[in-house]
């Protein structure tokens, strides 16, 4: 059976966008495939965090990823800090990585513009990451688009391992779907949503009541027209409520489309929002359920377990191929 790694940060609260874009998929691959979804806590403090906050969004988003229906007992779903292997392997990625691989990428660049001083952390994050996905030997990583760069590296590196230390490593292929791998935002359709948007207009969260999201989705960018209308180019924020319309009605643009021509915006928007809350609404009960039975601590401590097993096996073979003297 095929192996899956992915992992979301807990910094922001999870949004619409990463529920249609990642999560989904992991429910539908956790039937197929097996899979590890992290939390990737280690990830998150390459940037200042305060450490109440981290505790409880940590543990907001491993219970989202159960709400959602990431079912504990199909799928390892586990802190990325709890199995110390990712840290450790995450070094001797780093000792493999050039320093030109790290400048060229662009999420480096996006997030130190402009600041006066960056930690070492946020510009190695991208061995880190590598390490992640070979410890379990992934053949496949969901990942958006902003992520392929970081993905390519990870193949790089697994074969310059491979290269110098014999064939170990599987080469790890991204996992994207067609429809809804990349919602964007809703004040402007050229940037993804994101939990890290200073505007909070600007992404649903997976945990806002309905009468916020009607609210955010009445105020959402549209255009000077009033024709429904998929084009990524012309219409750019209509084709994005599109995209999220189909996503959350299970209907094609196509449909959507025919069903409001000649409507405007008005009642699009009204209806898009409803059909948003009446995705969310069951993953917010099971949410309040999980965290308030306090559940997901012992779904944590199983999953970290279970990854541990695959994680440490892989980083013995790896230190024994590298010369590394090991423990009896």
């Amino acid at each position: 059976m095929k192996r899956v790694l992915s992992g979301i940060q807990p910094s922001g609260s999870l949004t619409l966008g990463n529920y249609i874009g990642a999560i989904q998929n992991f429910v539908k691959l956790q039937h197929t495939h097996q899979c590890y979804f992290m939390v990737v806590d280690l990830h998150a403090i390459t940037v200042p965090q305060e450490p109440k906050a981290l505790r409880e969004q940590t543990e907001s988003v491993a219970a989202l990823f159960v709400a959602a229906g990431i079912d504990p007992e199909k799928a390892n779903v586990f802190l990325q800090s709890h199995v110390p292997a990712h840290a450790e392997l995450g070094w001797i990625m780093t000792t493999l990585t050039h320093m030109g691989e790290l400048e060229r990428m662009t999420q480096f660049k996006d997030k130190s513009s402009g600041k006066e001083s960056v930690g070492a952390g946020l510009f190695v994050y991208p061995s880190l990451m590598a390490a992640d996905i070979l410890l379990y030997n992934a053949d496949l990583v969901p990942v958006g688009d902003d992520q392929k760069q970081h993905l390519e590296l990870t193949r790089d590196l697994a074969q310059r391992f491979n290269q110098r230390f014999g064939e170990y490593f599987t080469i790890p292929e991204p996992y994207i779907p067609e429809v809804g791998a990349r919602i964007m935002s809703l004040d402007d359709a050229s940037n993804k949503m994101s939990k890290s948007n200073p505007n909070p207009g600007s992404y649903i969260a997976l945990l806002d009541p309905p009468d916020v999201i009607r609210k955010k989705i009445s105020r959402a960018t549209t255009d000077s027209g009033r024709e429904i209308k998929y084009d990524v180019k012309a219409k750019p924020e209509v084709s994005n409520l599109l995209s999220i319309y189909s996503q959350c009605a299970k209907l094609s643009i196509a449909n959507i489309e025919a069903k409001y021509e000649g409507q405007g915006y008005g009642q699009f928007k009204k209806d898009l929002a409803e059909h948003v809350i009446a995705t969310l609404e069951p993953i917010q009960q099971r949410y309040r359920e999980i965290r308030s039975s306090g559940k997901i601590i012992d779904i944590l401590d199983k999953g970290a377990q279970r990854a541990s097993e695959a994680a440490d096996e892989t980083l013995r073979n790896v230190k024994e191929r590298m010369g590394f003297l090991l423990r009896g």
